[in-house]
């Protein structure tokens, strides 16, 4: 026994790491004022980042935080999914149960997965949004339970950290944004060589500005003497302290092992290598205190006592006795815990496991298997099954490894641990030939694979295979990013079915269809010669969901790249072939597309009804990823034909639906659409900040590129150019060349042709137009189409006259022209905008007529685009200016009035300076003309409404139509128009709802003079 000072080996007095511990303290200060704070803190083994923490957490609890903390636990060399977060939630709820529960409700099923006390996680197909879904819940539960309360979460040794958490992690510092919450991890530095994989990350966080970063270095002399005063609770002779020094090198830990050292007169210790002075010690405990430090480093982080005590078999009060002296020895310590052990330094253990002989580690592995084989509550139940992997691995069994293994990887699949599921998956390939015939085939892929379908095969009855391994690890490789690797893997997957010869069409179609969607990934290419392979392969075959998939990947596909009658005919098939073998999802999706394409086509009604009865049922039942896609695809559909207030609607919900089940992709696609939709409701300033989140929000490329494009749009109409032109540049970057798709290059071509115009680039402008003639408008394009070509007909019709646009002018107006009749219009905005573009074409022409202008202006009025009604109301004036009357002046007056106050609205300043500028030109007056005099008491005379005027208002505030305004009052729909034109004008609003809001909330008609009478 070492003596006394043995229970003295740490320091009661915490030296140094003054500056340190105040970095933590500044950070502890903003957290509590609502600004969370993230913190890493590196150095090297034994230098005392635990005791820094230890004294910043006692001091968070002294100033009321709660604090929770969690180790990465290491069984060997693998690391347990997300177990430091898992601890650290235990420990929150632990505290704060009550402010857990409530922050959990509703999603207690999908953070199971990390905090399986939570409940039961639920299974179902595996996609691209379950890991991010988690890990938004994650963050969102944190900032909801450090609402109240301030919290510190620490996370220790990271470097033994497995992929998922040090994804959580990065996650968690890129995202959180409010909350009275800290975020601290540790990491040895030393540890972190050329290929750590826990380097990637620190330099990924390093240019995050949010983070701040300690690097603990050794302590000076002065430190370690007073270290070593603390330990001998007396002050040590100079030189004494100089050995010392000189010895560790300032090394925390060295100091106290060589201090107790150099006390129980082990000289030895002062010259030895470090790695046998730390050995020395525990070669002077009792021999069964020996052995038991032997077995605890060889079990992992922490080993709980029963199964320790299973391991060693020694009697129970021999077991105690020798654990007694190891922790006397300050060898061990109590787990925090307190159900088990751990070495007090984990330097310490690496020194007693590299000191195990190679049988003897093969021989405690088996010993810990058999152990948690017999009983298997020896250890946590979310541990369990990594556990007796790791264990049967490491003791060279492969009949026991391989099916322990793929339980493993079952595990981490329903935790969305897809990282290590590949990693476990690998080891399950590698452990294949050495497993014997009778225990593979006695493997089912009921119970280990789910990803590749049955195809005809009863899956409980049939053995598994190595294919199936192949395509669990695929999967697992793309979900967690390993695109690189998925792609070797299905390579070597179709390489081997080639070499089989057995012709197992749709196993190699399905491998195909993983590729394609890799390639994508990896933005190698578009995927479409994957996708042909696998229709090929499935050609003629029976309907399977394998089948079904193809159809369905295939129709998505060209929905995106080149939609038409093909993709009609493939989504088509796929929801029959889905249905036939009962792959709802697949069903589901294939719909949604279907629908998309149908509304292309012009059965617009039809497809609507397949969208919404998608989305009604998605959300029934609870399926995330399809409820966030037919939010983003439904709205889109809709705005696509002019339909944007009922596509605002569904957006709001969609965002309610998808922040609840964390769909943080989703979410940013919907939030872009609710940009553009906003933008043509006129509805500008909440279009920027939409467009904004969008940005902020965005995992992927899309939502960023198509919230550029909004707030590039934006930029333009409102004059400021700059600005226009570095969003532009945005937007494309976003997109990048690899993966061409109309949706994203043709509102990029249209805002390139409105960037060159206003810059006076028109040479640009029309190269950007002849690339996209010569390209062509797919079917279904319509959407993107017409604005592009308004851009370049208005851009012509501008320049005329101009000399220098003279050349190649009539060739430009003939591609324009040729496309339009090429162009569908099934829907109203459509219509409309045929009918615009053909207006401008007639500017250019220099044969502007008001009845050509007037047909435009009719066209719109219904359509809820007040923007796009002041443009033509402004065309309209300046034609009807352009030798008319003086009723023509009188209407241009009106029409003018009524563009420049939508445009001042908007803030679009080059519609209202050109309104300006018109009606000075003409002599008009903007603003009607006011005479002194008392205040009418009237409310609708003070806003200037003729009689006529205020029977329009009453009708348009009951909710009327301008045709059923005309029938009420026995006037034309074309003077009704007008009328109710000149009523927003003088309101000042750019909406009939806005304009009935105006009159209920001026009490200007009785509630019964507003009741909806028979519909003619």
């Amino acid at each position: 026994m070492l003596g006394a000072v043995e229970t003295r080996s740490v320091s009661p007095v915490f030296v140094g790491r003054a500056e340190e511990l105040g970095t933590l303290h500044d950070a502890l200060v903003r957290a509590c004022e609502g600004e969370p704070q993230a913190l890493l803190i590196g150095g090297e083994a034994g230098v005392g980042k635990t005791r820094l923490v230890e004294e910043f957490a006692a001091a968070a609890r002294h100033r009321g935080a709660v604090v929770a903390l969690g180790g990465c636990v290491e069984i060997g060399a693998d690391g347990l999914p997300f177990a430091p977060f898992s601890t650290a939630l235990r420990a929150l709820r632990r505290e704060l149960p009550g402010e857990l529960a409530a922050a959990a409700a509703g999603q207690e099923e999908e953070l199971a997965r990390l905090l399986p006390e939570l409940g039961e996680s639920k299974a179902g197909r595996h996609d691209e949004d379950g890991m991010a879904r988690l890990f938004e819940l994650t963050a969102r539960l944190l900032e909801r339970v450090a609402a109240e309360h301030t919290v510190v979460l620490a996370l220790e040794d990271l470097h033994w950290a497995d992929a998922s958490t040090r994804h959580l992690l990065s996650y968690l510092f890129r995202t959180l944004r409010t909350g009275r919450l800290v975020v601290l991890a540790t990491y040895r530095s030393d540890d972190i060589h050329r290929r750590h994989p826990l380097r990637p990350l620190l330099a990924e966080l390093d240019r995050l500005r949010t983070i701040r970063r300690l690097e603990l270095a050794r302590f000076n002399r002065d430190e370690v003497c007073r270290q070593v005063a603390g330990i001998l609770a007396h002050d040590p002779e100079p030189d004494q302290v100089d050995a010392i020094f000189e010895r560790s090198d300032g090394n925390a830990f060295f100091v106290e092992e060589l201090a107790v050292a150099a006390h129980d007169g082990c000289r030895t210790g002062l010259t030895d290598s470090l790695r046998d002075l730390l050995l020395v010690r525990v070669e002077g405990l009792p021999e069964a205190a020996q052995q038991i430090a032997r077995i605890v480093a060889e079990g992992g982080s922490t080993v709980e006592y029963r199964l320790l005590a299973a391991v060693a078999r020694l009697a129970e009060d021999d077991l105690l006795e020798a654990l007694r002296a190891a922790v006397n020895a300050s060898i061990l310590a109590p787990a925090p815990g307190g159900d088990g052990y751990r070495f007090r330094h984990s330097l310490v253990r690496e020194a007693v496991s590299d000191d195990l002989l190679p049988g003897e580690r093969s021989r405690l592995n088996r010993r810990y298997a058999e152990a948690l084989e017999t009983d298997p509550a020896l250890v946590p139940a979310d541990q369990r099954a990594t556990r007796l992997a790791s264990y049967w691995y490491h003791a060279h069994d492969a009949a026991k490894a391989l099916p322990a293994v793929l339980e493993a990887s079952v595990e981490a699949r329903r935790r969305h641990a897809y990282s290590e599921q590949l990693r476990l998956l690998e080891r399950a390939m590698e452990l294949w030939d050495a497993t014997p015939d009778p225990v593979r085939r006695a493997l089912r892929p009921v119970d280990y694979a789910e990803v590749y379908p049955p195809c005809g095969c009863d899956p409980a009855t049939t053995a598994l295979r190595y294919l199936d391994l192949l395509a669990e690890a695929a999967v697992a490789g793309r979900l967690c990013g390993e695109r690189e690797r998925a792609l070797k893997i299905t390579k070597r997957a179709l390489r081997l079915l080639d070499e089989e010869g057995r012709g197992d069409a749709h196993r190699a179609a399905w491998f195909w269809i993983q590729r394609s969607r890799l390639v994508q990934g990896l933005a190698r290419s578009d995927g479409w010669k994957e996708i042909a392979t696998a229709q090929d392969l499935v050609r003629g075959l029976p309907p399977s969901e394998v089948h079904a998939e193809v159809l369905a990947t295939a129709a998505h596909w060209s929905m995106l790249h080149e939609p038409g009658p093909d993709a009609l005919t493939a989504a088509e098939r796929a929801v029959e072939y889905a249905r036939m073998v009962g792959a709802d999802d697949i069903a589901s999706n294939a719909r949604l597309t279907l629908g998309g394409l149908m509304v292309d086509a012009g059965q617009i009604d039809t497809g609507l009804g397949h969208m919404y009865d998608v989305r009604d049922e998605v959300v029934a039942r609870g399926l995330a990823a399809i409820v966030g896609r037919s939010h983003v695809n439904l709205p889109s559909v809709l705005e696509g034909v002019g339909r944007s207030e009922e596509a605002v609607g569904i957006l709001r919900e969609g965002l309610r639906l998808t922040g609840a089940m964390g769909l943080r992709d989703a979410e940013a696609w919907i939030w872009s659409n609710l940009a553009e939709s906003l933008i043509s409701l006129g509805r500008w300033d909440e279009a920027a900040d939409a467009a904004g989140n969008a940005q902020r929000r965005g995992q992927t490329a899309g939502p960023h590129g198509s919230g550029a494009n909004c707030l590039a749009f934006l930029a333009l109409a409102r004059g400021q150019v700059p600005e226009a032109a570095r969003y532009l540049a945005q937007g494309r970057a976003a997109y990048g060349p690899h993966d061409p798709m109309p949706q994203h290059d043709l509102p990029i071509s249209w805002l390139t042709i409105a960037l060159a115009a206003a810059e006076g680039r028109l040479t640009d402008a029309r190269a950007e137009l002849a690339r996209t003639l010569e390209s062509g408008f797919p079917l279904g394009t319509q959407r993107y189409a017409w604005p592009l070509l308004l851009q370049a007909a208005t851009a012509e019709a501008d320049a005329r006259g101009l000399p220098a646009a003279r050349d190649g002018r009539e060739q430009v107006l003939d591609g324009i022209f040729a496309a339009v009749k090429r162009l569908t219009t099934h829907a109203p905005v459509w219509l409309a905008h045929e009918r615009w573009v053909r207006a401008e074409l007639h500017r250019a022409e220099g044969r502007s007529t008001p009845d050509t202008w007037s047909e435009v202006v009719t066209a719109f009025e219904p359509l809820s685009r007040p923007y796009d009604l002041a443009r033509v109301r402004y065309r309209l004036a300046e034609s009807l200016l352009t030798g008319g009357g003086e009723d023509e002046r009188e209407r241009a007056t009106e029409l003018l009035r009524l563009a420049h106050t939508v445009a001042r609205h908007l803030g679009a300043g080059p519609l209202a300076d050109a309104a300006t500028a018109l009606g000075r030109r003409a002599r008009l007056p903007l603003t009607p003309a006011t005479q002194p005099g008392p205040a009418p008491a009237d409310p609708a005379e003070a806003l200037g409404l003729t009689s006529r005027e205020r029977d329009v208002l009453r009708l348009v505030a009951a909710g009327h139509t301008n045709r059923r305004i005309a029938q009420e009052l026995f006037i034309s729909p074309k003077t009704a128009s007008v009328h109710v034109s000149n009523i927003l004008g003088k309101l000042g609003v750019s909406g009939r709802g806005e304009a009935a809001a105006v009159a209920h909330r001026l009490g200007l008609f009785p509630a019964e003079m507003l009741m909806p009478g028979p519909v003619g």
